[in-house]
């Protein structure tokens, strides 16, 4: 028996280590791109700050009735925005009926209270706009009456959705948003992929600096 655990140590569970570690390296450098060319918020806003290009955008599409919205907006302020808003590239872009702007300035006052919501970009643009930016992202879903989707969607710093093709709670695998009225979702799937996209920056980073100490 004692030579059974020496052979188990020496050989077997390195084996095990290295497949448990390869199948990580594997998910950590593949998240899938769902759709191509979301269209650019850019023109659809005054802000300087307001775009897609070379950031990584969580984006919400909170519609007109703000009871409904604050929820879902303060679990991803919670769950994902301040684990992640220090980390370069990241921002939240919230998308709002321009008419609704002055209904979400006590929503957005109660963030800040207990917030740095420099990360936060609340886009108000007219109805048309809203429903332009969404149907660019090409998902099985739509906007509700007052143009509100429940899920957060993730668009990368090349204007490209990302999510899940093997998702195991959907029918055909696929992941496109993130329910923002669960914090479980958010916690244990959008927090993960974001992690992989991060990965995915430092591994090209590095990769782009041994090719220019080769050159």
């Amino acid at each position: 028996m004692k030579k059974f655990w020496v052979l188990f140590s020496l050989f077997i569970l390195p084996l095990v280590f290295y497949i448990f570690l390869s199948k990580g390296i594997y998910k950590y450098s593949n998240l899938p791109i769902l759709t191509e060319d979301v269209l650019a918020i850019k023109q659809f806003s005054n802000d300087s700050n307001a775009t897609f290009s070379n950031n990584l955008s969580i984006v919400c599409f909170l519609g007109n009735e703000i009871n409904t919205a604050k929820g879902s907006m303060f679990n991803l302020n919670q769950t994902i925005y301040k684990r992640y808003y220090q980390k370069p590239y990241f921002q939240i872009v919230a998308i709002i009926p321009e008419a609704s702007k002055e209904q979400y300035k006590e929503a957005i006052a109660e963030l800040s209270a207990f917030t740095d919501i420099s990360k936060w970009n609340f886009i108000y643009t007219n109805n048309s706009n809203i429903n332009n930016i969404f149907n660019s992202f090409e998902t099985p879903f739509s906007l509700n009456e007052a143009l509100y989707s429940e899920n957060a969607y993730i668009v990368d710093m090349e204007l490209r959705l990302r999510g899940r093709k093997d998702d195991e709670d959907t029918k055909d695998g696929k992941l496109y948003g993130y329910n923002m009225k669960s914090v479980a979702t958010l916690k244990n799937k959008m927090k993960d992929d974001i992690d992989i996209i991060y990965y995915q920056l430092k591994k090209s980073a590095e990769k782009e600096k041994r090719r220019k100490r080769e050159i």
